[in-house]
């Protein structure tokens, strides 16, 4: 009767712990996927931006400095390899835009052309697209740190090679300061 009873806990731990395994690699996987969804939210902003540059370099000539940075910051966000990569160079890329934008500010015959506008527009959804895929990547990181790090999952997590993944957060300084444009 003990023997049964011990053979019971066994293939209930053992259930308990597959059930556990399973589900730290489910999380594993859609951060992964997660992460993938921010790629792609991305790479449509990089090819979107020498457009925009463009279109504000042909009424802004003078302003070489502000369109360099632009394409300096894309290029290192598109060869960020790491997740903390990524955010220093989004932050850089971001900075590099808001300057962008007040270049445009300066002159009022970009701002109304149409061109200028469906990109501004465009570059606006894809920001959203963005905050929402982040915002998918930064759950599932939660949702699978969570596991990692509770007990007794941690343990599983532990024992399988598990760990923690870092969450995707951006330095929004460039949205709390006025962008300096000279001339």
């Amino acid at each position: 009767m003990i023997g049964y009873i011990i053979g019971l806990i066994v293939i209930l731990l053992a259930f308990y712990g597959v059930g556990i395994y399973n589900r730290l690699v489910k999380l594993k996987n859609l951060v992964e996927e997660a992460w993938s969804g921010i790629d792609v939210q991305l790479k449509k902003r990089y090819n979107l931006i020498p457009n925009l540059v463009e279109t504000v370099k042909g009424y802004a000539t003078h302003e070489k400095e502000t369109f360099e940075n632009v394409t300096k910051a894309r290029a290192a966000a598109q060869s960020a390899s790491t997740v903390e990569e990524q955010q220093n160079a989004e932050n850089q890329l971001n900075k590099a835009l808001v300057n962008l934008y007040a270049v445009a500010e300066q002159y009022p015959e970009l701002k109304s052309n149409v061109n200028f506008l469906k990109l501004q527009d465009e570059l606006s959804s894809i920001e959203q697209d963005i905050e929402k895929s982040r915002r998918y990547y930064n759950g599932t990181v939660r949702d699978k740190n969570t596991l990692v790090e509770s007990f007794p999952s941690n343990l599983f997590a532990n024992m399988f090679g598990f760990s923690k993944s870092p969450f995707f957060e951006l330095d929004n300084e460039a949205e709390r300061t006025v962008p300096q444009v000279k001339f």
